[in-house]
């Protein structure tokens, strides 16, 4: 009987529970697939924990990649034994195997392996509506990212090289310096030793960014105001040391006339065709050496509570995946 991971109820890493699981058939509009890897995202502790509730009990994870074990009977886009991945809701991609609305699936090409594709998926997309969509990142500007060594951070600097751009990163220990600096940021600032605000400043003779990546969210979010250039915008996408104070817009935003967003992958791939679009670029990228992506580290899928537990302790410091 296939394995999935459970959770009854909410808190630390103890609460997931790999248990034996039925799978139903996939109905009209579903397909039904095997998972070979299974991407692990700082989200899916916000689900663990409860950050961002979910009814109970609940599978948790949001991304993988797989093969199409049968379709459904208005099925039109796949066949089985197709390669797919995908990133989205409903949860539950801690599992060998389950059934999925076909909506959500990209087909992968054969470039493409079912590890790296797994890791790609959300970050990789992430990374593409943030400078696309969220902010259009143009070649000559600078921003700021935060969390510059981790697996959305590692592909948003190579992203934005590609087209011209340049990012200053911040890190929160030493050792992530040079994680960063090989995947493309020129300016590393350890956040935890200095006043990123300042530096930031001192980077840009003054001007400050136009815009700044922050997916660290409460620790990061005043520093990242002040560095910020007149109209520039604030782009909130996580909050891995903790939700956000609240805002005091007068103070905060009115002062220089900038923009605050706290965007969604949902929100900008809201069907198939924009979702296989999005990945498609992606996957162009990493084709042509654009984009190069290394997986830190494997997990199996028992291994599920030591995952979570590496992930929010920062020992992980690059993309890791869980394996059914």
């Amino acid at each position: 009987m296939p394995k999935s991971i459970i959770i009854k109820k909410n808190g630390g890493p103890e609460v997931l529970e790999l248990q034996d699981v039925n799978i139903k058939s996939p109905g009209p509009d579903e397909i039904k697939i095997t998972n070979h890897a299974i991407g692990l995202n700082y989200i899916d502790t916000y689900h663990r924990s409860g950050l961002y509730p979910l009814p109970l009990p609940s599978g948790i994870g949001l991304e993988a990649a797989g093969k199409i074990d049968e379709v459904g009977s208005n099925v039109t886009d796949f066949n089985k034994g197709d390669n797919i991945a995908y990133a989205s809701i409903p949860i539950g991609a801690y599992s060998q195997e389950r059934v999925i609305p076909a909506k959500i699936a990209v087909k992968i090409p054969d470039e493409i392996s079912y590890k790296l594709a797994a890791t790609l998926m959300t970050k990789g997309l992430t990374t593409n509506y943030l400078l696309t969509k969220t902010y259009n990142l143009k070649a000559g500007e600078t921003v700021l990212f935060h969390a510059a060594a981790g697996g959305v951070g590692q592909i948003f600097a190579q992203w934005a090289n590609s087209i011209g751009a340049e990012v200053i990163g911040t890190v929160g220990s030493d050792e992530k310096i040079e994680i960063a600096k090989t995947n493309g940021y020129k300016n590393v600032i350890n956040y935890s030793k200095e006043d990123f605000a300042k530096e930031v400043m001192k980077l840009t003779n003054n001007k400050g960014v136009s815009a700044v990546f922050d997916g660290v969210g409460k620790n990061t979010f005043k520093g990242s105001i002040a560095c910020l250039k007149p109209r520039g915008m604030m782009v909130s996408f996580g909050n891995a040391s903790g939700p956000l104070d609240p805002v005091d817009v007068p103070k905060d935003i009115q002062s220089k006339s900038l923009f605050l967003t706290r965007p969604t992958i949902g929100h900008y791939f809201t069907n198939r065709k924009e979702l296989q679009k999005g990945a498609d670029e992606i996957f162009e990228k990493v084709k042509f050496g654009k984009i190069k992506i290394s997986i830190f580290k494997e997990y199996k899928l028992s291994e599920a509570s030591q995952a979570h537990l590496d992930l929010e302790s920062r020992k992980l410091t690059g993309p890791a995946i869980l394996i059914p």
